[in-house]
């Protein structure tokens, strides 16, 4: 069949165009088995509409941003999947961009981004430097930004985040009623909003029971195994806690390979409870006490938030926070 189009293609299977439209636009809005029997006589006639001539006429790319720290790291993984479920439904394409903490990408990507590379952006930040006019930029192009899990305050934009600080001290508290009374926290980068929030939550959870908080216990990371593998040894040498609260499921495992090269048993020598989204936390040895994060419903909150933007673009709309609820899972990790 030559010169195959959407209107052609309506005739053939006897179909609206703008049921056709659907089907390759991915909306929701359309028969499963229609949806199916158009994509495959196209499929069969070598057909693929012309995303880019639609995009252009109506200004829009069709395509989401999402900026995170990392991509190997099931908290993310999971928030992403959670976002492309949503920007699927609508029609749209997700593109990655991955920090790795480094505050220079973040603000490279945005600017990229400012071009009208993509319609929205979804985005856990990176760092926290005061000038974040670069973000500001975005708003005067109409191109609208959602955080999740790691935020700018200063930055008008929804947020949604979990109730870090509530967690955290419930961790911190459940270690010291284990009899825990040298309680060490690690963290990436405490400098960063929630690596404070989570601070916060361990060092008020120790005033209640008068502990005194010690800045020696506050290990700060860093992103490299290697790195925190020496940090952690020497720690764990040096001060030798008797509990491990950590922010960042990474420092656990990293705590646990320690741990199995000196000779340091989990729990009895030491007990550990970590920020953890990991499916297999309760096959680990011994299994492994999570606060874990609604992370595949924060990435779907977001993503659903952005739409709302996108669809109203031109509306004032209230930013608001949206706080998820993390939940603790006690393992044997921490004598549970």
């Amino acid at each position: 069949m030559d010169n195959i189009n959407i209107k052609v293609l309506a005739k053939e299977l006897n179909i609206s165009t703008s049921t056709i439209s659907r089907a390759f636009n991915g909306s929701p809005d359309i028969n499963k088995d229609t949806k199916e029997k158009i994509l495959a006589f196209a499929r069969e006639h070598n057909f693929l509409p012309n995303h880019y001539a639609s995009n252009l006429r109506d200004k829009k790319s069709r395509t989401l941003a999402v900026i995170v720290p990392e991509i190997a790291n099931d908290f993310f993984a999971q928030a992403i999947n959670g976002i492309e479920e949503i920007a699927r439904k609508k029609g749209f394409y997700i593109l990655l961009y991955r920090t790795d903490d480094v505050f220079d990408k973040e603000v490279s990507f945005i600017n990229y981004l400012n071009n009208g590379k993509a319609d929205g952006i979804i985005m856990s930040v990176s760092g926290e430097a005061n000038d974040h006019n670069y973000l500001r930029k975005l708003e005067q192009k109409n191109i609208p930004v959602v955080f999740f899990d790691r935020v700018y305050e200063d930055i008008e934009a929804a947020k949604v985040i979990t109730n870090d600080y509530e967690s955290s001290f419930d961790a911190t508290e459940h270690l010291i009623d284990t009899g825990c009374k040298k309680i060490a926290y690690l963290v990436v980068n405490k400098s960063i909003s929630i690596g404070q929030v989570r601070m916060q939550g361990y060092i008020d959870a120790l005033k209640k029971h008068d502990i005194p908080f010690v800045d020696e216990l506050v290990i700060d990371c860093s992103n490299d195994e290697k790195i925190n593998y020496g940090i952690l040894k020497k720690a764990l040498e040096e001060i030798k806690p008797d509990g491990i609260f950590s922010s960042v499921e990474r420092l656990a495992f990293g705590t646990y390979y320690v741990c199995n090269d000196l000779g340091i048993d989990i729990p009895r020598d030491l007990k550990v409870i970590s920020f953890s989204s990991l499916n297999i936390a309760p096959l680990l040895c011994p299994a492994l006490s999570t606060i874990t994060q609604p992370a595949f419903e924060m990435g779907s909150k977001a993503a659903t938030l952005l739409f709302e933007e996108l669809e109203k673009k031109g509306v004032n709309i209230q930013k608001k926070e949206h706080v998820l609820k993390s939940k603790i899972f006690i393992r044997k990790s921490s004598g549970g």
